[in-house]
């Protein structure tokens, strides 16, 4: 597949990924499509992931951060749920973790 292609696809899941947190952090009615919505934008992030890498650099540690980002961005909705930090604090460190995904993957500084 084209790279441009790749990204695009890598972009739409991190939208998915918001718009699900947005729905599971405001309480919306349909808890079950936005948990779905969830875990196939994660899916959808992690596979279009590899896939720009190719191979994993084995040199290379960032994208290992990048994946332990991932994780996180996976269980914050848990945090929220059983009220272990505010939803809002959640929010701020889901949009954290997206900006430091996000620089990672553009400068890859080691």
């Amino acid at each position: 597949m084209d790279l441009n292609t790749l990204k695009v696809l890598h972009l739409v899941g991190a939208f998915a990924l918001f718009s699900s947190f947005g729905a599971i952090l405001s309480g919306s009615n349909c808890k079950k499509c936005s948990s779905i919505l969830h875990g196939v934008s994660l899916l959808l992030i992690l596979v279009i992931g590899f896939a720009m890498l190719g191979k994993p650099p084995m040199g290379l540690h960032y994208w290992k951060v990048k994946l332990g980002l991932w994780l996180f961005l996976g269980f914050a909705p848990v945090l929220s749920k059983r009220n272990i930090l505010p939803k809002s604090v959640v929010f701020g460190l889901c949009l954290a973790a997206a900006a430091g995904a996000a620089w990672l993957g553009i400068a890859r500084p080691f």
